[in-house]
């Protein structure tokens, strides 16, 4: 091996290490904002407030597997509420709980912080007399 052929693990050395300590970063960062969101859930409190249904959406994502051989799809199901104050708040929802959802449909949101702990629909009953 020559002089030019140096270069190479030069670079080797130099850029795999900055490259491992970026990765790491990155994770470390991740998972340090994850765990301050769930400590700042937990020591906020539990309310259960009016609202409104003002929104529903879904998000589709597909993933190829085995060389494109088969593939996965998760559907995310969200409802957006208007509190009484109009602040907007978005959760995520399981797919029944999203399918039962109208838009429209006034109750009570139990939330604490950004986790969503369920709503509680108003039933509204007719008062036409039967005959």
């Amino acid at each position: 091996m020559g002089p030019e052929s140096s270069w190479m693990f030069d670079f080797t050395g130099t850029v795999i290490p900055i490259f491992l300590v970026v990765m790491v970063g990155i994770i470390a960062v991740s998972a340090g904002r994850g765990i301050l969101q769930w400590s700042r859930n937990n020591s906020s409190p539990l309310l259960t407030v009016p609202a409104r249904i003002v929104s529903k959406r879904s998000e589709i994502r597909q993933q190829q597997q085995d060389e494109g051989t088969s593939s996965r799809t998760t559907t995310t199901y969200y409802l957006t509420f208007e509190l009484s104050g109009g602040n907007r708040m978005e959760f995520r929802v399981d797919g029944h709980e999203f399918g039962m959802s109208v838009e429209g449909d006034t109750g009570s949101l139990t939330y604490q912080g950004t986790r969503y702990h369920g709503f509680q629909r108003q039933h509204l009953y007719s008062t036409v007399e039967r005959g």
